[in-house]
């Protein structure tokens, strides 16, 4: 029983808004892509194979990112329980533990279309390196919202198998929408981060964060607009859009 409690904390299993902010993204390009006069068979099953591969992805990046991190973690007020820092799971079992997750990320991703299958393979560097970019860059964030809305482009290209302008517009303005609000839960370890010498957007913008977050959410929203005039989708579309722009703003 230890052993599974010290791996669903390891995995943050039991806090689900990491994995729904990488399963919301794939949820929204294959939505937009996908034809509702057809049957909703497909739909939901692939509805479901992101879910299961936002679940077990952001599992087997939550390890390679406490792994990378143990020797920060352990000076983070926040952070320094964290089963690898604590030193409760070995770096090695950590390793295991990652492995076997992307093997079974791996398993629901051949239900796919091959260029889907291409391009989900070609961002893993992306999974497993942005956990660094707080060391050298201000801008983690948005090696964040880069890898955590690639599943747009996934969703999209899982129903027309190709890219075009839509997805890309779409897929920019979400990463601006992950740009604010990890800046906003960045604010929660500023002290500790400052101290042992990390970056972030939250640092960079301490002092004004209001603007930064105001631009931020701003071109997101903008994003969405432009993706339902490409789309030529209905006025319920857009009038849903107003309650959006009501929670992002005020």
């Amino acid at each position: 029983m230890k052993q599974l409690n010290l791996f669903l904390e390891l995995t943050r299993l039991k806090r689900p808004i990491g994995y729904m902010l990488l399963f919301w993204p794939c949820a929204w390009g294959l939505t937009v892509a996908y034809d509702f006069e057809q049957d909703f068979i497909k739909y939901f099953f692939y509805l479901v194979l992101f879910f299961l591969g936002a679940v077990l992805m952001r599992s087997a990046g939550c390890i390679i990112n406490d792994i990378a991190d143990k020797d920060f973690d352990k000076k983070v007020t926040r952070t320094k329980n964290r089963p690898i820092a604590s030193g409760e799971v070995s770096v090695k079992v950590g390793f295991i533990y990652s492995a076997i997750l992307c093997i079974l990320a791996f398993l629901v991703l051949i239900n796919f279309n091959m260029f889907t299958i291409i391009l989900a393979l070609g961002s893993m560097p992306l999974a497993f390196t942005y956990p660094l970019m707080k060391r050298f860059t201000y801008w983690p964030q948005l090696f964040l919202g880069v890898t955590f809305n690639y599943g747009l482009i996934l969703g999209w290209t899982s129903i027309f198998g190709e890219i075009n302008l839509v997805p890309i517009i779409f897929y920019i303005g979400a990463i601006f929408w992950t740009l604010g609000y990890d800046t906003v839960y960045g604010f929660q370890d500023i002290k500790d981060d400052e101290i042992i010498g990390l970056k972030s957007t939250s640092i960079k913008f301490k002092k004004n964060p209001l603007i930064f977050l105001t631009i931020s959410y701003l071109v997101f929203f903008i994003s969405l607009i432009l993706t339902g005039l490409k789309m030529d989708l209905n006025k319920f579309y857009f009038i849903f859009l107003l309650d959006l722009f009501y929670q992002l703003f005020f």
